[in-house]
């Protein structure tokens, strides 16, 4: 068989695909069943698709190509009367369908042929081909009711053309045309045009594939497994190379010239690439590259090369590799640059040079100026030196360029990107930086699209200038590079989806796919921003959606049978509509259930699973100008105060395991919920019941509560919670004066704060008769002394009301003959006050507003025989609490003192025993109180 034929000539079978030209009658080949029949007529028709024995017609016939000629657009069934259309194939064993079309101008006239692509846009699932005359950037995705989207494809593909379609039970076709650049004949070749003079000539190559699924398959097929025809195979020695692979996870890095204020001070005749790095650390976490250019601009003036001005800089090569020292050691690889154009000047050796300078400044990496690809000797001068030394291009590598180098730049001549990069589908693996430049104006959206897509960002400040808001947009930077890199995985594996379907428009969503994790990048120009069900999810077990950039917890919504996920994009100025400042992101990841997390009051329990390195908690969310509390994973107890002070909202915790993120949970401190914040410890257990002290059994407690008004919240934590209480000792009775000045005398203590300490006493004697009253007028810092010095503590709320209550959970200290029962009766329109019925008086204080002797009431002893625990004095436990803006001590019991003109007042006389009081803190002085008191607690064996 010919190389080429007509298509009216040939039949072709190839490996699955049997392509059939028919003349004026279809003819069926004999296949083997698994055969697949691309059926086109002469007229370029594709009319259907055979497997096997069964026929899938198209509903309607396609025409298998179409374009423009002088901006009129044609069909392969009607080329017009300018351009002669033949259809030819090769000979192959590919898997795939290799056709030829050739385009001949028959006309008198120059013809510009343009936008060739398969079959034609009203048909296809999807295509992509030029759209507009823009200079730089014409190609388009176009997708069925959507707006197209520009894309960038290849440097030696500006001009393809991508189409695909179904014919039965989801099994398609995907089709691609290239213009064979050589090909042209009497005609001249532009970016996105041919320009064919009459008989001219230009051919374009057909590519047909077979794929099944969701319509992004194709892409993956043409794109990546195929890389677009451009090798029948790819070496991937490079890529496999564990010494290069560094630079995959990296996102940042800045191309500074080498008389750059932030690299050398003329001035001061000092380097200060140091403070550069330190700043950016805070900003954006740092550069993972930078990049120093000594040469071009001024490369030429007299007759040193390129070598000799890296050896003339201040220091020479030997301060620029303390300088590459100092890079590493704040976390950045150090790149100098290559100018292969460099022939002019000095003669000296290029790989030998480039060696030399490798060495003698102890460089990682080396920029090729004016390059889109490397090549082995380039390669070879750097691994002489040592191994992991990245070449990385200034141009974007094409596909049959990509095997000899690792990274490379998207340039930004066309200083507008588009939105979706192609290449980074091409090859995951191979870094891409988008070039951005902050001196012109903001550029949010260059490190949004950059995100979006996947890669980093290189900034290059050679051009001078840094307005006022540089740091607001380095912050944004620092934003999506830190997802960036710590889902960096996730970006470089075979596993993106571009566009999945969404549910509003002018938002778009690319799917990365690994076999543990899924990560959704969002990209918005709604500048009211957005939030809703944005796209199709797929919940599994054991995983949970989070939303990265916003670090909230999602849970998916089933809608119409489908599982769809809410986004939120912030909204932004509409000015900037149409700017380089535009559009916003976000990024929703499905994680792996590998932590648990709970906050108990002011403890936050953690538990982990699986080979994390490190587990970090954030107060709020995360960005480089904080730091996180860092623990190791398993099994963790934090105790937030400790950590974070007064914070409120979210606490952030994040599993990584060497910079990847393997699971984020998030647990909400309610702004001001009140957190217990003191600490008990323990005293020397004892057998036998201290002198005063009552026995306390161990037993089973409920711990219920109640309090009055909450405008300052009441903790929540322990309450409906049973516990398994110990035994231990109690205090029979509150502290006295007597007791209190026993304390005294033997340590001398004196408060720091002596405002109200001890101020019902008389010259710091005890009153005449009161030396055996509660002490009061004492502070939460007055208690503990005694307790401490008494070898006991102040019991917590939960102690005291299990001593009070016992396990029946009684409502007072004593037997209950008749229900105790409030009523309220009206002063005035406004205030109540609450009166006690059914209490004995020989119980308790009912509210005399007299302070009384110890054990004057013996009745209202508790069955463990505790005595006042009611109506005496308020008593301090160990229990304090911060909410938000307040810390308070909580206590039990009421008091003696019972204001009755108001309800707004605290309400005093004797409590029920599950009833608590805060006591707000302020100073010792001001707490210190005349109805304020307290009894201790010492722990049994």
């Amino acid at each position: 068989m010919a190389a080429e034929m007509k298509v009216s000539q040939v039949r072709l079978v190839v490996k699955g695909f049997v392509l059939v030209a028919l003349m004026a009658v279809p003819i069926l080949l004999p296949a083997q069943d698994s055969a697949r029949k691309v059926i086109v007529d002469r007229q370029m028709i594709l009319s259907g698709i055979q497997v096997g024995p069964q026929v899938s017609q198209l509903e309607k016939a396609i025409p298998l190509f179409s374009f423009e000629a002088d901006n009129k657009y044609y069909t392969a069934d009607n080329p017009g009367d300018k351009i002669e259309c033949q259809l030819a194939f090769k000979d192959t064993a590919a898997a795939f369908i290799t056709g030829l079309l050739t385009f001949r101008n028959i006309s008198p006239d120059t013809v510009v042929l343009r936008n060739i692509m398969p079959l034609v846009k009203e048909r296809a699932e999807v295509c992509i081909t030029g759209w507009g005359t823009h200079e730089l950037s014409r190609t388009h995705l176009f997708l069925p009711g959507k707006v197209p989207v520009n894309v960038i494809v290849p440097d030696n593909a500006w001009d393809l053309g991508y189409s695909s379609i179904a014919y039965a039970n989801n099994n398609k076709i995907a089709l691609l045309t290239r213009r064979d650049r050589s090909s042209i004949v009497k005609g001249q070749r532009t970016r996105f045009e041919t320009i064919l003079y009459p008989g001219g000539t230009v051919r374009y190559k057909l590519y047909i594939e077979h794929f099944s699924g969701d319509w992004q398959n194709g892409l993956v097929k043409i794109f990546q497994q195929r890389m677009l025809y451009d090798l029948p195979g790819f070496d991937s020695s490079l890529y496999q190379r564990k010494d290069l692979q560094w630079i995959r996870h990296a996102y940042v890095q800045h191309l500074m010239y080498a008389w750059d204020k932030f690299y050398f001070d003329a001035e001061d005749g000092k380097y200060h690439l140091r403070e550069f790095l330190e700043r950016g650390k805070k900003l954006y976490g740092g550069d993972d590259i930078v990049s120093i250019w000594p040469t071009w601009p001024t490369l030429g003036l007299d007759q040193r090369n390129q070598f000799d001005l890296f050896r003339d800089l201040p220091g020479g090569t030997t301060a620029m590799r303390k300088q590459a020292d100092i890079s590493r050691k704040l976390g950045a690889r150090f790149f100098i640059c290559y100018n292969p154009w460099d022939g002019s000047t000095r003669a000296e050796d290029h790989y030998a040079g480039l060696t030399d300078l490798i060495r003698s400044t102890s460089a990682d990496g080396v920029v090729l100026d004016t390059k889109g690809e490397s090549s082995r000797e380039l390669q070879q001068a750097a691994d002489i030196v040592r191994p992991g030394v990245v070449m990385y291009s200034e141009g974007m590598a094409v596909p049959r360029d990509m095997p000899g180098i690792v990274s490379g730049r998207v340039h930004n001549a066309l200083y507008y990107p588009p939105m979706l990069n192609l290449n980074k589908l091409i090859k995951p693996s191979f870094a891409i930086f988008r070039v951005a430049e902050l001196y012109k104006e903001k550029i949010r959206r260059e490190f949004a699209t950059s995100f979006f897509n996947g890669y980093g960002t290189e900034m290059n400040i050679m051009a001078p200038g840094q307005p006022d808001w540089a740091d607001e947009q380095y912050r944004y930077l620092g934003r999506t590079s830190r997802i960036l890199r710590e889902n960096a995985d996730n970006f470089t594996a075979n596993g993106l989806k571009p566009l999945v379907p969404v549910t509003a428009d002018s938002i778009w969503v690319n799917e990365w796919i690994t076999a543990t994790k899924t990560v959704y990048t969002i990209y918005s120009v709604q500048p009211a921003g957005y939030k809703g069900e944005l796209f199709e999810v797929t919940p599994a077990g054991n995983t949970h959606f989070v939303d990265l950039w916003h670090h909230r917890l999602l849970t998916p919504k089933q809608v119409g049978g489908k599982w769809l996920i809410e986004a939120q994009t912030d909204a932004f100025n509409a000015s900037d509509l149409g700017t380089n400042n535009e559009g916003e992101v976000d990024c929703i990841a499905r994680l792996p259930n590998l932590i648990r997390a709970e906050l108990n009051g002011n403890d936050l329990n953690i538990v982990t699973n699986g080979d994390a390195t490190e587990l970090r908690v954030w107060a709020g969310k995360p960005t480089y100008e904080k730091q996180p509390v860092l623990l190791k994973p398993g099994l963790q107890k934090l105790r937030v105060d400790q950590h974070f002070g007064r914070f409120e909202g979210d606490l952030v915790i994040q599993l990584v395991k060497e910079g990847i993120l393997l699971d984020e949970q998030i647990v909400q401190i309610i702004p001001g919920s009140a957190r217990r914040i003191s600490v008990v410890l323990p005293t020397e257990k004892t057998t036998l019941a201290p002198k005063g002290m009552v026995h306390i059994p161990a037993g089973k407690f409920t711990f219920k509560v109640a309090n009055g008004d909450e405008f300052i919240g009441y903790p929540k934590q322990d309450v409906d919670s049973t516990f398994n209480m110990p035994s231990c000792f109690m205090d029979r009775f509150p502290v006295t004066n007597r007791q209190y000045r026993q304390f005294l005398q033997a340590t001398h203590y004196r408060p720091a704060d002596t405002a109200n300490f001890l101020k019902h006493w008389k010259g710091q004697r005890i009153p005449a008769g009161e030396e055996d009253f509660p002490v009061v007028y004492i502070s939460y810092e007055d208690a503990k002394a005694y307790a401490t010095w008494a070898k006991k503590r102040l019991p917590t709320e939960i102690e005291w009301q299990y001593a009070a209550q016992t396990a029946s959970l009684r409502e007072w200290p004593w037997d209950q003959k008749n229900p105790v029962v409030r009523r309220d009766e009206v002063v005035n329109a406004t205030l109540t006050v609450t009166k006690l019925e059914g209490i004995d008086t020989g119980v308790c204080n009912l509210g005399n507003g007299r302070n009384y002797k110890v054990g004057s009431y013996p009745k209202g002893a508790n069955p463990f025989g505790l005595q006042d625990l009611v109506g005496c004095v308020w008593q301090l436990t160990n229990d304090q609490y911060m909410s938000g803006s307040h810390r308070y001590i909580i206590m039990k019991g009421g008091s003696f003192f019972k204001p009755s003109s108001s309800w707004w007042y605290v309400q005093g006389g004797p409590k029920e025993l599950y009833y608590r009081q805060y006591l707000l803190r302020v100073s010792q002085g001001f707490e210190r109180n005349a109805t304020v008191g307290f009894r201790c607690l010492k722990d049994s064996e």
